[in-house]
């Protein structure tokens, strides 16, 4: 493939480039008007009707402002925090409901500000994927 003499390519010395007749200074043309003598119209194609089409504007509908919604929370300060975590199976995680309806149960003056729930994993004899749910009161 590398072997260009066995390849007519019609010049006489293949190591010079094709002259190309112009002057490269210039620029370069960015319409094909020159070339051919036909040229390109750019212009709106008149199919014989009386007037142009005119395209009908559409509005867009404006987005309808959303009013941003009442926190539940109280207003006081976040005085404590209590974090529970099992394992992810279904009867620890029963367990666990019944571990954070007991402690609400015993602490009535409790107000909850704000709950996280992740899963991730807690070492203990061996690392094992829990729920850990953390409660800030």
């Amino acid at each position: 493939m590398d072997n260009f003499d066995s390849i007519n390519l019609g010049g006489p010395n293949l190591n010079e480039p094709i002259p190309l007749g112009e002057d490269l200074d210039k620029p370069v043309p960015l319409d094909d008007a020159g070339v051919g003598g036909t040229g390109v119209s750019h212009s709106p194609l008149d199919l014989g009707g009386s007037s142009p089409v005119e395209i009908p504007k559409i509005e867009a509908p404006r987005p309808v402002a959303v009013k941003p919604a009442e926190k539940v929370v109280s207003t006081e300060r976040i005085t404590g925090v209590k974090t529970f975590f099992t394992k992810l199976h279904a009867g620890a995680i029963n367990f666990l409901d019944e571990q954070i309806t007991k402690w609400l149960t015993e602490n009535p003056d409790v107000k909850i500000k704000r709950t996280n729930t992740v899963t991730g994993p807690i070492q203990g004899k061996k690392t094992e994927p829990n729920i850990i749910i953390t409660v800030w009161y």
